[in-house]
């Protein structure tokens, strides 16, 4: 990557776990395409919700020469997002595909 990838926390602390977690991710993207110029990830905390608690949302903007790929995994009722790591997972794996 051209710019050092770039991690953004919003309505939750700042952890070097996870800085380390996103950046093991990032690293891996290297292998889809070589000119990758920068990675911008966003990690949001929303609102509680009453019933079935916290749903995280993870963006990546990712940009290669010529284009930029936006992936937004928004909160949902799915239970997998309530989990901050597997969100970033289902986040990069979406990015991957």
């Amino acid at each position: 990557m051209n710019r050092p990838l770039q991690v953004t926390f919003r309505h939750l602390p700042h952890t070097e776990a996870l800085d380390a977690y996103v950046a093991k991710h990032a690293a891996k993207l290297e292998r889809f395409h070589d000119r990758i110029t920068g990675c911008h990830v966003v990690i949001e905390a929303p609102h509680q919700h009453k019933k079935s608690g916290r749903h995280y949302q993870v963006r990546i903007d990712l940009t290669i020469p010529g284009a930029e790929i936006v992936i937004n995994q928004a909160p949902d009722e799915d239970t997998a997002n309530e989990d901050l790591y597997a969100a970033i997972d289902r986040a990069f794996a979406q990015l991957e595909r």
